[in-house]
């Protein structure tokens, strides 16, 4: 089998790469580590959070939003963001409203989106796209030091690093689809615009070509008179400036 990554594919679920669920056994505790220490977060350092430079593309992750695990069960989920909307809610945050309202559209954006099975199996292909970059890269790594005669223990081997750098291949990919779908949609955009210009310069033309098809029809019998008119004068006109030639007077001869 081609050491080449699995590409990442939206329109179909993958089956997890080998090792896959042992290395999601290794995050679970470091995951439900950064969960413990974010859920005692105040409301003011979660609209921090989800408000930082760069949320845009941080928020595209909506398990990161709410900073739950991908394997969270529906009821887990449920309970997140109960937890997460009423910190970051406008009505608990009076000297914060607007940012506040970001927030929480965003945390409330996220648990929508996971609600909804094709959304959420687009962002699990992405995470699981993620863990599966990183995984090839730490084996290409890995077998170059082994070439190389050198000791093949990685800082990656350490279950922190890690999950630091598969989440900023997450990241990465979630931030790149976005690119991609922006692209799109602007592309999708300027050729709905080009269409619509040509069905309304269609449409013009074809109103002009009506109205001057109206216009000739209308105007015909004055058209035929006129001409008419000037066929007649020029007849009259001819007929008097027409002469005739004489023919000469012949004289006598006289006789003597």
């Amino acid at each position: 089998p081609s050491d080449q990554p699995a590409k990442l594919g939206l329109a179909a679920h993958r089956p997890a790469a080998p090792g896959t669920h042992l290395i999601r056994l290794c995050l679970v505790p470091q995951v439900k580590q950064i969960e413990k220490r974010d859920s005692v977060l105040t409301s003011k350092q979660q609209i921090d959070r989800l408000l930082r430079p760069g949320a845009s593309y941080f928020n595209l992750n909506p398990f990161e939003v709410l900073q739950i695990d991908p394997d969270a069960t529906d009821e887990e989920l449920k309970k997140r963001f109960r937890q997460l909307s009423i910190l970051v809610h406008p009505d608990k945050n009076q000297d914060d409203v607007d940012r506040a309202q970001l927030a929480f559209e965003a945390v409330d954006k996220a648990y929508k989106m996971l609600l909804e099975s094709e959304h959420k199996k687009k962002a699990l292909d992405v995470i699981h796209a993620g863990k599966e970059y990183v995984e090839h890269m730490m084996s290409q790594k890995r077998k170059q030091l082994k070439k190389d005669g050198k000791p093949t223990v990685m800082e990656e081997d350490d279950p922190e690093v890690f999950r630091q750098a598969v989440y900023k291949q997450t990241m990465k990919l979630f931030a790149e689809l976005e690119i991609k779908r922006k692209e799109r949609e602007t592309k999708d955009m300027h050729e709905r615009k080009r269409q619509r210009e040509e069905e309304i310069e269609t449409h013009e033309r074809a109103k002009r070509e009506r109205e001057w098809q109206k216009n000739f029809e209308e105007t015909r019998d004055g058209r035929v008179d006129s001409w008419r008119s000037f066929q007649s004068k020029g007849k009259t006109k001819k007929e008097k400036n027409r002469t005739f030639l004489k023919p000469p007077k012949v004289k006598m001869e006289q006789r003597e």
